[in-house]
């Protein structure tokens, strides 16, 4: 079993080398004037670097190169293939990510090139084994259903950050709080004996908090670089790598152990919970332009972190209030798994209660406080 010091260990080496790897990027791209232009969608009011995430790569390689030369990791890596994978992976979505923010890529180009990506992850065995439905049955996935499931499982999770990087910091912080909170589920279930080893999920888990770490402080508003279509192809295909290897291999047959029934009530539906903050924004995303009868690749400013600063926060205040929704959700999918006893979900409901209240009321009691 490997220790919790182990994993934090990893996790600080993507955080440092990112963090390092940050600022170097940031000086390139300004000389190649790899930036993203002032428009009516971008609050920035000067040209802003936007390849911060081709740090990422940098990230991942050195954390996967000190777990692989430490030995408590030889479980997981000795023998298995899938880092191989997910490093090949990741250096194919880097690249189509990067040429999209170099030269702006057409939609179906960068779908074709996401499922190249997730068919190299089927190709290594990057996958999962099950698919539960909640309340009905879990299915084992056949080799002819495993690449789709696996290419969907990409594209939504790639798509959904994607879609939520619209402010400084954003989508950042969101994934790694869903990267923290899938880290310790995942970790969790290891621990107990109910995930199908050797996983990798933790492992990509924590290198995903630590490579967002590493990169908050120079993305945070006012940022000084962007992490682009490379950065968040990125951390969606390494949280849906995470997700996939925990939510699809957890044993479906130890229903009855104590503690865990919620676990197994739908692994896989608790990712989404996790990330429920840009899921809700892809799905309103979908619906808004199936009505208006837009393509899905049209920009707007229809996004939630838009409709918050149309409400009345600024930009900061909007940030926190989606990673405060994330954290909560992160909370309602962790609590009833850690504990043994019953759950009282109140203090969780008088939490979204207040939040909601914040979210929606507090931007129109203030200009009349202000007058007053």
């Amino acid at each position: 079993m490997i220790d919790l010091t182990g994993y934090l260990i990893v996790g600080l080496c993507a955080a440092v080398v990112t963090a390092i790897l940050t600022p170097l990027v940031e000086r390139y791209a300004r000389k190649r004037r790899w930036v993203a232009e002032p428009d009516e969608r971008r609050a920035h009011p000067v040209a802003t670097p936007n390849v911060g995430g081709l740090a990422f790569m940098g990230g991942l390689v050195a954390a996967l190169i000190l777990a692989w030369r430490m030995d408590r990791f030889s479980p997981v890596i000795s023998g298995n293939s899938e880092l191989i994978g997910v490093v090949l992976a990741a250096g194919l979505i880097t690249a189509l990510g990067f040429a999209d923010d170099i030269r702006d890529l057409s939609a179906p180009m960068k779908v074709t090139g996401v499922v190249v990506v997730a068919l190299v992850l089927v190709w290594f065995g990057v996958t999962m084994f099950y698919f539960r439905v909640p309340f009905l049955d879990v299915f084992v996935l056949s080799n002819d259903w495993i690449p789709l499931f696996t290419v969907l499982w990409l594209l939504g999770m790639t798509q959904a950050i994607n879609l939520i990087d619209g402010l400084d910091g954003l989508a950042t912080g969101i994934v790694a709080i869903a990267a923290a909170t899938f880290f310790v589920y995942s970790k969790h279930l290891a621990d107990q004996g109910l995930l199908a080893q050797p996983n990798i999920g933790p492992l990509i888990a924590i290198i995903t908090l630590g490579i967002c770490l590493g990169f908050l402080p120079y993305n945070f508003n006012p940022a000084r670089i962007f992490m682009g279509d490379v950065g968040a192809l990125m951390l969606g295909l390494l949280m849906a790598v995470s997700t996939s290897v925990v939510g699809g291999r957890a044993d479906p047959q130890l229903q009855g152990v104590s503690g865990q029934t919620y676990f197994f009530i739908a692994p896989l539906f608790i990712p989404l919970l996790i990330l429920g903050v840009p899921f809700f924004d892809v799905l309103f995303a979908i619906l808004r332009r199936t009505v208006s009868r837009q393509g899905f690749a049209t920009a707007d400013r229809g996004h939630l972190h838009h409709r918050l600063i149309a409400l009345g926060h600024g930009p900061r205040r909007a940030v926190v209030i989606l990673w405060a929704w994330t954290a909560l959700l992160s909370t309602i999918a962790l609590y009833p798994a850690l504990i043994s006893s019953k759950p009282n979900f109140w203090p969780l409901i008088i939490a979204a209660v207040l939040l909601a209240g914040f979210t929606v009321v507090h931007p129109r009691w203030r200009p009349h406080t202000e007058t007053r």
